[in-house]
């Protein structure tokens, strides 16, 4: 199926969609280049698709801008598609019953009176087994998943936002819906991995630049920093893939320890 025109790449810098830097074209890569993860050997074929990525060099927010005039029916017809899996095993079921863990394991104690919702929650297995589990209010919300894509009303004490902000084309506009979400005080779960500090030796050969996953934008910890602060909020990095934002912390949220990855590290 032939895809929709990508935005015609400028060999001219352009303004960094987070914090308006010079961002030049940093490589590029075919439109099949998927996550390739441990036990994951499958390889697509080229699609002789460029696909062409910049990096500001004020915050290294590293980012493709060929999706940009893409609708949210594009992105349904020729990525988040019947042959996701192929390019994402772990979607369907594994992660979002890891993550369920994951949300237990701190907030279990809460299961009754924490209202929580899963912001890019796909097919609602996470917040299923968290029902199952227990808690009383989980609702997913995707605005890319017709049957999810109706904004639950009111706020939320905890959002979860796993694996979702790499697929943001806006990730200012999709930070500011996570928030509008968000109670205030409130807290919100994220996941998304950092640049590595030594990309220059990968390049976009780094296994998390992928297009055929929808995933247009990496961040490392000053672009999160930034891209949270434009909103008034606060993040913090458990690991190089877990993160918390908040504008004032709840007291009900704040009795997290740590994870065996290591301690909060301020982003």
């Amino acid at each position: 199926m032939k895809l929709p025109a990508l935005r015609p790449v400028s060999t001219a810098p352009q303004p960094c969609k987070i914090c308006g830097g010079a961002a030049p074209l940093f490589g590029v890569v075919d439109f099949n280049k998927h996550c390739v993860t441990p036990g994951h050997s499958l390889r697509l074929p080229l699609s002789g698709v460029p696909v062409y990525y910049r990096q500001c060099a004020s915050c290294d927010f590293l980012y493709t801008d060929a999706f940009d005039d893409w609708s949210i029916e594009d992105f349904r017809t020729h990525i988040y598609n019947d042959e996701y899996a192929l390019a994402d095993p772990e979607y369907a079921h594994k992660r979002p019953r890891d993550n369920a863990d994951f949300v237990e394991q701190f907030w279990g104690e809460l299961r009754t009176t924490c209202r929580l919702l899963d912001f890019g929650g796909g097919n609602d297995v996470m917040c299923a087994t968290l029902r199952d589990k227990g808690f009383t209010t989980a609702v997913s919300y995707d605005p890319i998943v017709p049957e999810f894509a109706q904004r639950p009303d009111g706020k939320f004490d905890l959002v979860t936002c796993f694996e979702t902000m790499e697929h943001m084309p806006d990730p200012m506009g999709g930070i500011a819906k996570i928030i509008e979400c968000a109670a205030d005080p409130g807290l919100i779960c994220y996941s998304t991995s950092l640049l590595p500090t030594d990309l220059h030796l990968y390049g976009l050969s780094w296994w998390y630049v992928a297009p055929r996953n929808g995933h247009v934008s990496m961040f490392s910890k000053r672009s999160l920093a930034a891209a949270w602060g434009r909103h008034g909020y606060k993040t913090v990095s458990f690991n190089n893939c877990t993160h918390f934002a908040f504008r004032t912390l709840p007291s009900c949220l704040a009795h997290m320890q740590a994870p065996a990855q290591g301690s909060p590290v301020a982003a």
